[in-house]
């Protein structure tokens, strides 16, 4: 079946869902597809309402398959769950509509509310018309982390648990599946099984919170996407991914997803009811957070060797291995 036909019979069995799920609506339309990954469909529809067209998202894997491998992330139905078991938590996200069945002829997805608003990093840092909203935002993630962390972990006792030596594990085994020698991230993986926390109760974690999934308007923070990574782990993880360097996208005096302070990140995770923040142990996940982004980077270039992608998108990325190299090296100075 060609694309535009697969589109269109898309388009009829989302109306039909569109018009079983969510009451009062007489159907949808606007069919458009937002990405074209290979991991994951993300398309933006409009339902038919009595009040007006309701904006929708509809995220879905590709033929309605499960996802499997490395970095897949959870079952869209759990993702669901753990999305709306978030917002009933006062986080800022997506409300869900409605969680795919097998009776639907879909596959594996969900609908959620649409939002406006920009996740383009570079737009973010740069753009006139987020000029008031940046020094405002490493207080309001600080704010929204709290209260994710905050979630209750009812009904989600099927999360992957995740503390650090689990995920050193995870990325030692990816690292040396690669074959190639990388001294700086054995340097790293040593110092950070040396230096792991103890794994705890653990809390829910968002596992990819940065500028890039976050939905920003000149207001601030209006949403948190992308938890497909969710996990019950350390809090302090969330804290230190988003202040890694890759997710500055070239503003590095400013450690906080390129617009803040982590002094104000801190502030805002403790004002919101968090738990005190120990620097160092933000310090330890940023550390990992390096060095995870390094395999992902190996392996991306896997991906474009092996001919499985040959997009230049993936080369470029895998190159950026050596980026993690030197943000390791400065993380870890004096400390290795």
């Amino acid at each position: 079946m060609a694309a535009a036909e697969r589109s269109e019979a898309l388009a009829r069995d989302l109306d039909a869902v569109v018009r079983r799920a969510i009451p009062g609506t007489t159907g949808a339309g606007g069919l458009r597809r937002l990405s074209g990954g290979a991991n994951l469909e993300t398309w933006a529809l409009d339902a038919a309402g009595p009040g007006g067209p309701v904006p929708l998202v509809l995220r879905r894997t590709p033929g309605g398959k499960a996802r499997a491998g490395f970095g897949s992330g959870l079952a869209l139905a759990t993702e669901a769950r753990v999305l709306a078991r978030a917002v009933a938590a006062g986080v800022r996200a997506p409300a869900v509509r409605y969680v795919l069945a097998p009776g639907d002829g879909l596959g594996e997805g969900y609908l959620m509310d649409r939002l406006e608003g920009e996740t383009i990093a570079r737009r973010i840092l740069r753009d006139d018309a987020f000029a008031a909203a940046r020094p405002r935002l490493a207080r309001q993630c600080g704010e929204i982390l709290a209260r994710l962390h905050a979630t209750p972990l009812d009904d989600l006792e099927d999360l992957p648990r995740a503390p650090a030596m689990a995920q050193l594990e995870q990325y030692r085994a990816v690292y040396d599946g690669t074959g190639e020698p990388h001294p700086v991230f054995e340097v790293a993986l040593r110092w950070l099984a040396r230096h792991a926390p103890p794994a705890g109760a653990g809390r829910l974690v968002h596992g990819d919170f940065r500028n890039g999934n976050l939905l920003i308007g000149p207001d601030g923070v209006r949403a948190v996407l992308d938890w497909e990574l969710a996990h019950v782990g350390d809090p302090m993880e969330d804290l230190g991914w988003i202040c890694v360097t890759s997710w500055r996208f070239g503003v590095l005096d400013k450690p906080v997803g390129g617009f803040g302070a982590r002094a104000d990140l801190f502030t805002g995770y403790e004002a919101a009811g968090g738990a005190p923040v120990d620097p160092e142990r933000v310090r330890y996940w940023e550390t990992m957070g390096s060095l995870k982004w390094g395999v992902m980077c190996m392996m991306m270039y896997r991906l474009y060797a092996g001919g499985l992608d040959r997009s230049v998108e993936r080369a470029a990325i895998g190159r950026r291995a050596s980026e993690a190299e030197l943000d390791l090296l400065a993380l870890l100075d004096g400390r290795a």
